[in-house]
């Protein structure tokens, strides 16, 4: 094995936590992976035998990346560049292999990076990384140019943020999450307001990212929502775990058409988040759908306003 192959051996085995970190960071898959892969080009540019603890230089490398992200967004939606929903994770519904039990394990729910998205990117930093994985603030302090003192303070009032969103907590059991969305889907094929109702919680809210450069799409109470659950012709569903909670990819016509995500908490769904931009679609579904669905063209994101 030569020097590269070594190289690139341990980079791989921290591959898991700079990617997990770098997704908490940016709520986006793709952006995580290129903050991933600047990473290893810096480590392959450098002197690596001289790094002590290459696991603390990698996160700090991805850390540092991901602060630079955060503020170039920050910038271009100051200049009315639009804001978009979090890439959700998603694991095809059943028995899991190995590799998907650490997904779900280690899976952070979409309410939380909503909530996370809102931070400045200072206190967003120091929270994930002190927060979610245990950085000292000594640490932290020098990827955002801060004392530790600082740097604590900055996790605390994005602690607090966090805490006030009140995020509501999923019921732990996903056969019965599944058994209330399945009930949800029929009710909704079979237009049954009353049955919506059964499973909807008073002040179920709607999120939906429609893409096409418009910022989501926020619906509240159980009957604006029921009125969009309707399922458009040559619609299937396909089971999938997002973000660890129970949700959905839709297809209309074999082409991947929206993904729906759902909070349910004592039996009652609280929320519902969505995706119906066609090329977010198609390139998050990618893990739950047949290889000929996915290269599908989606040419139209479902159909009308409905959301199933």
């Amino acid at each position: 094995m030569d020097e590269t192959e070594w190289l690139a051996e341990r980079f791989e085995q921290h591959r898991p936590r700079l990617r997990a970190v770098a997704y908490r960071m940016l709520g986006s898959l793709a952006e995580a992976d290129d903050a991933v892969q600047d990473a290893w080009i810096r480590l392959s540019r450098s002197e690596a035998e001289r790094i002590d603890n290459l696991g603390g230089w990698l996160t700090t490398v991805v850390a540092r990346e991901c602060l630079h992200m955060l503020r170039s967004r920050r910038h271009r939606r100051e200049d009315s560049f639009p804001a978009h929903s979090p890439d959700p994770v998603l694991i095809p519904d059943g028995d899991l292999d190995p590799e998907q039990e650490a997904l779900l394990a280690d899976s952070v729910g979409l309410a939380l990076l909503v909530v996370l998205d809102r931070l400045t990117p200072a206190e967003r930093l120091a929270f994930v990384l002190h927060d979610m994985f245990e950085v000292p603030f000594e640490e932290i302090a020098g990827m955002v140019g801060r004392t530790p003192a600082a740097a604590r303070q900055l996790a605390s009032r994005a602690r607090r943020r966090v805490i006030g969103a009140e995020i509501p907590q999923p019921d732990p059991d996903l056969a019965r999450q599944r058994q209330v969305v399945d009930a949800f889907f029929t009710a909704a094929r079979a237009g049954d307001f009353d049955a919506l109702v059964e499973v909807l919680a008073p002040d179920v809210v709607l999120r939906a990212d429609v893409g096409s450069g418009r910022p989501p799409t926020v619906i509240r109470g159980v009957p604006a929502v029921a009125k969009l659950a309707r399922a458009p012709r040559g619609a299937q569903l396909h089971p999938a775990l997002v973000n660890g909670t129970v949700g959905t990819v839709i297809t209309v016509n074999g082409r991947p058409s929206a993904i729906l995500a759902f909070t349910v908490v004592n039996d009652k769904i609280v929320a519902i988040d969505g995706i119906r931009d066609p090329g977010r679609v198609r390139r998050v579904a990618a893990t739950v759908l047949r290889p000929d669905v996915v290269v599908a063209t989606a040419t139209r994101c479902g159909s009308g306003d409905g959301i199933v």
